[in-house]
C-alpha cells in the first residue's frame, strides 16, 4: 500500500508540489527566524510607553527567535525525510 502512494505521488506531480511547498514554508520560516527579533525590538521601542510591561526585555532578544526556528528545523526534517522517500532510490539489498 505504501508503493502505491508512493508510485502515485510521484506520477501525478502532487509529490514534488507538496514538497516545493514544504521547502517554501521552510524558507519563510527562516526569514522569520531574523525578521521576528527585529519586528519585537522595534514594537517595544515604538510602543513601549503605551502599554509598559515590568518582565518585557528592553533590548533586542534574540529568545523571540526560537519559536521560527524550531518551525524552520522540523520543516526542513519533514522536507528531507520526503524528498529522500519520494525521489532517492532505496540499496537494493
Amino acid at each position: 500500500m505504501i508503493d502505491r502512494l508512493k508510485r502515485a505521488l510521484i506520477e501525478s506531480y502532487v509529490g514534488a508540489i507538496a514538497l516545493g511547498y514544504v521547502f517554501a514554508q521552510s524558507i519563510g520560516h527562516l526569514a522569520g527566524i531574523f525578521a521576528t527579533p527585529i519586528g519585537g525590538w522595534i514594537s517595544r521601542t515604538e510602543y513601549g510607553g503605551l502599554a509598559p510591561h515590568p518582565s518585557a526585555l528592553p533590548g533586542f532578544s534574540l529568545v523571540e527567535a526560537v519559536p521560527e526556528l524550531v518551525r524552520f528545523l522540523l520543516l526542513l526534517l519533514l522536507g528531507v525525510v520526503l524528498l529522500r522517500w519520494l525521489y532517492m532510490e532505496q540499496p537494493k539489498s
